[in-house]
């Protein structure tokens, strides 16, 4: 379909070295664009760029840590220093940290808040302003989480600090699709459920025959399941009403012009861009 191209385009996946970054950024990159994708770890970075290649995408990769305004700020001016704008950003980068809230270090919540609302918020700026300044629209699309959308049963999975993080991300979504639309940028957000990602698979491991079950296509999320919902939101195409993921039939939570929210349930854990700590349990994305 001619009208989601991306071909001219240039798309920023952060945390897309593998998991549901790289799932994305291989989405994007087979409707046309060039790749630029981030994250913490250089040899991650590096095979993930040979992949891309592989499969004829233009890409490259910069090594940064969203958690740190300056590591985003010199990220950002090193990609468009090479490929001179950026049209569509996904922030994809994220923490997590699963611990009892009568032992949850005060470290693991600053560590998950600060990369996934603060992270979150450094990239859109840095980006943001570029595409202000450029003058030619945008695209900004969130990856939040079912978890962001509610509390998770304790049984399952016990990441307070994730939960509270996703959800400030579902409604940082809304107000800067509000702050941004008159720039002609949209901003969205995508709320998957759990996919089989290195994060996901110590919880998977416990108790995936119970999250397949609850699940109504009674499966885990696929390779191919994100980037369809990634490039209707690329897309050139204004997006004036809200629509479910292609691996669902789930219904996004609201309707409305340059800011939706689409609840992929196509089961999602979250994905791995920032490594936990030992004891830290991977939690739905």
């Amino acid at each position: 379909m001619d009208a989601l191209r991306l071909d001219g385009k240039v798309a920023l996946v952060t945390g897309g070295s593998r998991g549901l970054g790289l799932q994305i950024a291989h989405g994007l990159g087979e409707a046309g664009a060039a790749i630029a994708i981030t994250a913490r770890k250089e040899d991650g970075l590096a095979t993930a760029v040979k992949e891309l290649e592989q499969a004829g995408i233009k890409a490259m990769a910069v090594r940064c840590d969203i958690s740190k305004n300056e590591d985003v700020e010199a990220a950002v001016k090193q990609i468009l220093d090479e490929l001179k704008q950026v049209d569509i950003l996904v922030n994809n980068a994220g923490a997590t940290w699963g611990a009892p809230l009568e032992t949850l270090p005060l470290e693991a919540w600053d560590k998950v808040v600060r990369t996934n609302v603060d992270g979150t918020f450094f990239v859109s700026r840095a980006v943001a302003l570029h595409m202000i300044q450029r003058n030619n629209g945008g695209r900004i699309i969130n990856i939040a989480s079912v978890a962001g959308l509610r509390g998770t049963e304790p049984g399952v999975m016990q990441t307070l600090p994730y939960n509270t993080s996703k959800g400030a991300v579902v409604n940082f979504t809304r107000a800067l699709a509000a702050t941004l639309a008159e720039h002609n940028i949209t901003v969205n957000c995508i709320c998957p459920g759990f996919f089989p990602t290195k994060m996901s698979q110590g919880v998977l491991s416990q108790v995936g025959d119970r999250v397949v079950e609850r699940t109504p296509l009674k499966r885990l999320g696929g390779p191919e399941d994100l980037k369809g919902i990634a490039v209707l939101f690329a897309s050139p195409r204004p997006i004036s009403r809200a629509r479910s993921s292609p691996s669902t039939a789930a219904r996004p939570p609201f309707d409305r012009p340059r800011s939706q929210i689409d609840q992929s349930h196509a089961p999602r854990a979250g994905d791995d861009k920032h490594p936990r700590a030992e004891n830290a349990q991977p939690s739905p994305r």
